[in-house]
């Protein structure tokens, strides 16, 4: 299975980015992960959007259309999503209702400092990806509180109950993905 981890966050040291790359390392056994930041997408412009895309959005849509599953890790800015994450879907949602979103299924993971774990953040991309038409994994919410207490500097993990927790989740979100229908 080909996944497409997409990180909300810019940051250098984002624990969302750290998150997608502890789930590249821990994906399933013949599964590919690629990770991707929206940081080079130009804000969505309705004027941009024609035949010829910018470069940057070419090879958005590109990725996504060669990905079988996604992974959005969001980090929670004022109890919802960052603009980065909803510019990226904003791209990637066009044309409207038939987008290389629609069907695409979809699992949603987020850390944060707070004791929250971006909750309110995936609630918000839940609503966003119905939107779009892209199926949500329907499993608890993974959430990561107090991630700066947990991910160490170095990219490691100090809680080994956050290994069990990831692997179950991976697990479940592919096997879960891999029984969705193409494009539905």
């Amino acid at each position: 299975m080909r996944l497409l981890g997409i990180s909300g966050s810019l940051r250098n040291g984002s624990y969302n980015t750290r998150l997608l790359e502890l789930c590249r390392d821990r994906v399933p056994a013949g599964s590919d992960f690629t990770i991707y930041h929206g940081g080079a997408l130009p804000f969505y412009d309705q004027d941009l959007d024609k035949d010829e895309k910018p470069a940057a959005v070419v090879e958005l849509l590109d990725l996504v259309r060669k990905t079988d599953a996604l992974l959005f890790a969001t980090p929670e800015y004022n109890y919802s999503v960052p603009a980065t994450l909803k510019n990226t879907i904003d791209w990637a949602s066009r044309p409207a209702f038939n987008s290389v979103l629609k069907g695409r299924p979809a699992a949603i993971i987020s850390a944060s400092m707070s004791a929250f774990g971006g909750l309110r953040a995936q609630m918000h991309l839940k609503q966003i990806l119905g939107a779009t038409l892209t199926p949500v994994y329907p499993a608890p919410e993974f959430l990561l509180p107090q991630a700066h207490e947990v991910l160490s500097a170095d990219g490691g993990v100090r809680d080994a109950g956050l290994e069990k927790r990831l692997r179950e989740f991976l697990l479940g979100f592919v096997a879960w993905a891999d029984k969705q229908p193409a494009g539905a």
